[in-house]
């Protein structure tokens, strides 16, 4: 696996790691606050995150380093 490859991991995972943050964050705003607009933020970037974790999870693949 090339270092871009690896870079590009490192990256998604960064993303992954502030889709999540800023979804614990918007979810206390929301507790704190009850505004909706928050509450799609948050949902909105959980969805994004688990994307991510899909992507990452299947980069060999899609890159073609798994073909048989």
């Amino acid at each position: 696996m090339s270092s871009l490859v690896a870079f590009h991991r490192v990256l998604i995972a960064a993303g992954i790691a502030f889709c999540f943050g800023f979804a614990i964050w918007e979810i206390r705003t929301w507790r704190a606050t009850g505004a909706t607009g928050t509450l799609v933020l948050a949902i909105t970037f959980i969805v994004l995150g688990i994307g991510l974790l899909l992507y990452l999870r299947r980069l060999r693949r899609i890159l073609g380093y798994d073909r048989d």
